[in-house]
């Protein structure tokens, strides 16, 4: 990368991040979305995932400033040198879980960064049968509900959920129980980022469950499929030493980045 890209600047509603936008494109310009070669996103990590969303067929990479209470996919925030450090920056690429959830309406296809996540919706637990590669792996799941979390969502609800933390590079998915009852031992699984996962909701109408993919929510689903979207890409950058590798390490050992 060169340090003459055209940059399109993003800011969240986060106090401070609409004057850090202006004192930027004070400072360094600004081109609109449609000629950008990189986004330049201030906030965090939830206004990061809602432009990777709204910019998914956008072929640009993606340096975030964190401004918000939560930066995981962020880097540190600083006006100077900014041409140089994206410059520099180490790109990442993610690829996002795609969910299929049919209900008795039809069907919904939506897109997960982080992860995919089955909750009950009444004071009911549910009962989910789960697939892996049309391969019956829990019959019957008695839980609050259940994820699919990738290597970057790994630190976010999974890791509330007691999952496992992945780093990049596994080529994995994470497959975590949320608040289980029934199997009593069971924790999860970790599984190739090539699985298939299937959610099969026993009794639906009884005991009804919603699908979540990020923010966006399907209501009394009766099948859920999980799988990586090796279509969709998203190019995110970090600063040389903040990689987002070191962040999901220094996380497992209780050192987040201040």
């Amino acid at each position: 990368m060169t340090a003459s890209l055209a940059m399109a600047i993003l800011a969240s509603e986060h106090p401070g991040s609409r004057e850090a936008a202006a004192e930027l494109r004070q400072r360094y310009g600004e081109v609109g979305l449609d000629e950008a070669e990189v986004l330049v996103v201030l906030g965090g990590d939830g206004f990061m995932l809602h432009t990777l969303h709204e910019n998914v067929d956008r072929d640009v990479p993606v340096f975030g400033m964190r401004l918000g209470d939560v930066g995981f996919l962020m880097n540190r925030y600083s006006p100077d040198d900014l041409p140089e450090r994206i410059a520099s920056a180490r790109e990442v690429a993610l690829n996002p879980l795609e969910m299929v959830a049919s209900s008795e309406s039809g069907q919904q296809r939506a897109v997960a960064i982080n992860e995919v996540a089955l909750l009950r919706q009444t004071n009911q637990a549910a009962h989910i049968r789960i697939l892996v590669n049309g391969r019956e792996r829990v019959g019957r799941l008695v839980a609050d509900g259940v994820l699919v979390a990738t290597a970057a969502g790994s630190t976010a609800y999974n890791l509330s959920a007691h999952g496992p933390i992945l780093p990049l590079g596994t080529d994995a998915i994470v497959l975590t129980p949320i608040s289980p009852f029934r199997p009593r031992r069971w924790q999860g699984a970790i599984l190739p980022a090539s699985a298939e996962v299937c959610f099969e909701v026993l009794n639906h109408q009884r005991r009804p469950v919603s699908a979540t993919a990020d923010y966006d929510e399907v209501r009394d689903v009766n099948r859920v499929e999980v799988r990586q979207s090796k279509r969709t890409i998203h190019r995110l950058l970090f600063d040389p030493e903040h990689t987002l590798e070191e962040r999901i390490i220094a996380e497992q050992f209780g050192q987040p980045e201040a």
